[in-house]
């Protein structure tokens, strides 16, 4: 299985093998960030909504986001194609 380019949980790019999650025996993991996902576990337990609504709210997310519910409405239709939410309802 190949690397992902993008977080699968937050969809979070992931440009450097240091911001890959790990699992529990301390090995990187192929499919989310770290700060997703840590010794083999979710960092956070959070629906998908949640989860973007922390995605907005971080000083990243203010900035690249100018228009808050056009941006959740985006990420609604983008955040289910991700393996951590793919099973999601919306």
């Amino acid at each position: 299985m190949g690397l992902a380019d993008f977080c699968q949980s937050c969809g979070m790019p992931m440009t450097g093998d240091e911001l890959r999650g790990t699992e529990a025996d301390g090995s990187r993991n192929a499919d989310y960030c770290c700060y997703c996902y840590q010794k083999g576990a979710f960092t956070a337990d959070c629906t998908m909504e949640e989860m973007i609504d922390f995605c907005l709210d971080t000083e990243e997310g203010k900035k690249l986001y100018t228009d808050r519910e056009q941006a959740r409405k985006k990420m609604l239709e983008y955040f289910p194609t991700l393996k951590r939410w793919s099973c999601a309802k919306r």
